[in-house]
């Protein structure tokens, strides 16, 4: 049974930065596509950030350049600066044995297997 295991979270004041984690373990074969997803109290699911085994990698609009994925094998990072409040939630990873979609098709229902998140906290 393969296994995403998120860590690196935690509390930040705005403009801090934060680096995070993805493992993944125990699967038969190479995730093709891993990704960064983040979710606020009361909101939906959203998508971060994705990182292919070959090193391409594709960002939401709302990143613009303050978030930057990384990918070295099974492992995933989120190296984020000049965090707000509005980037507070629990950040998840996930990935799919296919290559990533599309942006526009770029929902949590393409990936199939995900961690169990890791909480981050901009605030004063």
């Amino acid at each position: 049974q393969g296994q995403l295991v998120e860590s690196g979270g935690g509390s930040v004041q705005p403009g801090g930065s934060l680096r995070l984690s993805c493992a993944a373990s125990g699967y038969t074969h190479s995730s093709n596509c891993m990704a960064w997803f983040r979710q606020a109290p009361g909101m939906e699911r959203e998508w971060v950030g994705t990182g292919e085994g070959d090193g391409r990698t594709q960002y939401a609009d709302f990143v613009k350049g303050r978030f930057t994925v990384s990918r070295h094998s099974r492992k995933l990072y989120l190296q984020m600066s000049s965090l707000k409040p509005e980037d507070t939630g629990m950040y998840f990873c996930a990935a799919r044995f296919a290559p990533c979609p599309n942006i526009r098709t770029m929902t949590s229902s393409a990936f199939a297997f995900w961690g169990q998140g890791t909480q981050v906290t901009v605030s004063s």
